[in-house]
């Protein structure tokens, strides 16, 4: 069913669906895969891997992603150590997990824990498609799920930055099960009160955005990112009508409702800061500078 948006995702990237290498090249240029236009590389990060000629934004790492979100040196991770097994023994399974952290210098495919933003405290957590295209397995979930839990026992609002394939299928039904365990997580912290932000980055597809990426009180996205859950082909087969060239784009969701803002991400940091404060309990509106 997610043929199609594999396809997309990999057409954007010009590699095949099990190439893991990082969005920006090791090399001393990099290549838009939208505009056809190239900088170098210390340039591109200056610019927070945003094509300087388009506005692509790349996909960018979790530890590139926290250095440029959370306040310097407040963040402390969660969960670190937590690893996963082969719930229902997978070939090789085991083997590609172990070079992915070798590789990537992950565990998993999430990055969870606390931090400030702007000097506002959080609970953060953050996907990184490096790893297996950030599939949500037993450990994703799980760590997701701590999340949620902390910011209701913390009392503090959780900001997620989605980017995923979908659910995990070397762990079959143990994959599919996070999608409830995550929006359940999701739904307490909404019954305590707390607050919970979802930024979606390119691409969050598949069981992601059918759980816990489609229910934060406030959901923002960066730019022309991909969204979606099954592919444009299986969705024209079903409903038997054309759809439009940008569907599954943000843009395209924003003026459905899906996504209530688009932000850029050099005022990414500054946004969420900003929607922290207006949520706080007891805090004034208005005033801030």
């Amino acid at each position: 069913m997610l043929e199609d948006l594999f396809k997309m995702v990999t057409a954007r990237w010009g590699g095949d669906d099990d190439d893991n290498s990082p969005p920006v090249p090791q090399t001393a240029l990099f290549k838009c895969p939208r505009c056809s236009g190239s900088c170098d590389n210390e340039a591109l990060e200056r610019n927070m891997w945003v094509c300087p000629e388009c506005g692509y934004h790349s996909r960018i790492s979790a530890a590139d992603r926290l250095a440029i979100t959370c306040d310097s040196g407040s963040f402390m991770e969660y969960d670190k150590d937590m690893a996963g097994q082969n719930p229902i023994d997978f070939p090789d399974y085991e083997d590609k997990i172990r070079s992915l952290q070798e590789k990537t210098g992950l565990t998993e495919a999430v990055i969870t824990g606390e931090c400030t933003i702007h000097g506002e405290k959080c609970i953060i957590g953050v996907m990184d498609s490096h790893f297996m295209m950030a599939s949500m397995g037993s450990v994703v979930g799980e760590k997701i799920t701590r999340a949620f839990e902390r910011a209701a026992e913390k009392r503090l609002p959780l900001i997620l930055f989605t980017a995923s394939g979908g659910a995990r299928m070397q762990e079959g039904l143990v994959s599919l099960m996070q999608m409830a365990k995550t929006s359940g997580a999701a739904a307490r912290l909404a019954q305590a009160g707390g607050l919970y932000i979802t930024v979606l980055t390119d691409p969050t597809t598949g069981g992601v955005t059918a759980s816990f990426a489609s229910l934060g009180d406030i959901i923002i996205a960066e730019p022309k990112v991909l969204v979606g859950f099954a592919g444009r082909r299986v969705i024209e087969g079903t409903i038997r009508q054309r759809l439009p060239e940008d569907f599954q784009s943000a843009e395209f969701l924003q003026e459905n409702g899906f996504v209530d803002m688009i932000c850029e991400r050099r005022n990414m940091r500054r946004t969420l800061a900003h929607l922290i404060r207006l949520h706080r309990p007891g805090q004034r509106m208005g005033g801030e500078t």
